[in-house]
């Protein structure tokens, strides 16, 4: 019998080569299986917001790793995120988002009331999902945030056409403007986290959900799948 994966569900492609390097540096032993859907990502930037029916699309495809032999689905698109939570509901199998933990830890940062969170995206679908779940975290440890939301409209094109050369570029470029009023920055999108290499100069705190997310499902795989 093979050995449980943790399954990862990406929307774009470009996320695999982020989290193989990072699987390689916390944990090689673990297996990963990924998955593209990239689909579900561009018809909701067509549609410019998530659907009904792509919410319904995305809890399949994460129950489908579920019964496939995964011991940890991992949904790397915050964008689909809400049907990873579906999903969850659906199935035995640990299903998880990969910027909870982040949003947890944005909650957690800065002044205990109107905190400003500063939500950076590329793709505006993706802001509606991050605002909630920042939203949700807060409520649940009883802080007050200020959320404040900005798009790189003009990183997308880059993304969509696989320059991530570029899309860093200009990510950076936003990331800069929005933390002269932010007290805690936050990647909505977890393909922006390359951007940071250029990013050294900022001194406000910047969350990335890859990392961050990944430990998580790291612990979850273990504690399942113990050595």
């Amino acid at each position: 019998m093979s050995e449980p994966v943790l399954a990862l569900v990406h929307t774009v492609s470009a996320n695999i080569e982020t989290f193989d390097a990072l699987i390689e540096e916390l944990a090689p032993e673990i297996p990963l299986r990924h998955v593209i859907h990239d689909a579900l990502l561009k018809e909701a930037l067509d549609a410019g917001e998530l659907t009904a029916d792509i919410r319904r699309r995305t809890a399949e495809a994460v129950v489908k790793e579920a019964e496939n032999g995964a011991a940890v689905v991992l949904c790397t698109c915050s964008t689909v995120g809400p049907g990873a939570d579906d999903a969850a509901a659906m199935t035995a199998t640990k299903v998880m988002r990969i910027d909870r933990p982040m949003a947890e830890a944005a909650v957690r940062t800065g002044p205990r009331i109107g905190a400003r969170i500063g939500v950076a995206a590329t793709l505006s679908t993706t802001l509606g999902p991050t605002l909630d779940l920042l939203s949700e975290a807060a409520a649940q440890v009883g802080r007050e945030i200020d959320l404040r939301p900005v798009v790189f409209e003009e990183a997308r094109a880059k993304l969509m056409e696989g320059d991530m050369e570029g899309y860093a570029r200009i990510t950076a470029e936003g990331l800069h403007r929005a933390a002269e009023d932010s007290d805690v920055i936050v990647l909505a999108q977890a393909s922006m986290a390359p951007a940071l290499a250029q990013c050294q100069d900022i001194e406000v705190p910047i969350l990335t959900s890859p990392r961050s997310g990944l430990e998580a499902a790291i612990q979850a795989y273990k504690s399942i799948c113990p050595s």
